[in-house]
């Protein structure tokens, strides 16, 4: 007698390749934290830049662009491990987990550059209520660099918070990232 036939497509594609715990216990882990501090303060990072109404899109539109889309791919990421379906995708997960935060940590990088380069730019000016009057003027004194903003006292406290809240974000995507390049090389 011979022996029946194997699936092909059973033995085409390796097993999922995973080395975090699903369901809720990767909450328990520091890759779990991290994600879920990278959702929070991204989405910190969003909403003070979109409520300082970007007064500078030249250089902000980047920091929007790069906190709203790696907020909603960390927000599915953990959600794939939560839901324990990450482990249904055979992929490497290991390998794509290392790739996604080497990949949000450039970007990312380089929005904590361009929030850094907006509240610094706002040197040397300011509005100075006239005596005796309803009107306001401006004063602008030596710029210090090439980029010059002009942002009122409110956007420039909103733009500072955005740039720690950024910075933050940027050290927890570099910090997956080593985590992730750990579990991909074991």
């Amino acid at each position: 007698m011979s022996e029946p036939a194997t699936n092909p497509a059973a033995t085409s594609f390796p097993a999922p390749t995973l080395s975090l715990p699903l369901g809720l216990e990767v909450l328990r882990t520091y890759s779990g934290v991290l994600v879920c501090l990278e959702i929070v303060f991204g989405g910190l990072v969003w909403i003070l830049v979109a409520s300082s109404n970007v007064p500078v899109p030249l250089l902000q539109g980047w920091v929007m662009f790069v906190s709203v889309t790696t907020f909603f791919l960390s927000a599915a990421y953990l959600t794939l491990l939560v839901t324990g379906l990450a482990d249904r995708i055979n992929t490497d997960w290991n390998f794509l987990d290392a790739v996604y935060h080497f990949t949000a940590l450039l970007f990312y990088f380089a929005a904590f550059v361009l929030e850094v380069a907006t509240t610094a730019a706002n040197g040397g000016a300011h509005i100075n209520p006239l005596p005796n009057s309803t009107e306001a003027v401006l004063c602008i004194t030596y710029p210090r660099g090439n980029i010059f903003t002009v942002l009122s006292g409110t956007q420039y406290n909103i733009n500072v918070a955005a740039t720690i809240f950024a910075f933050l974000v940027t050290l927890c995507y570099g910090c997956s990232m080593v985590m992730g390049i750990k579990r991909w090389r074991m």
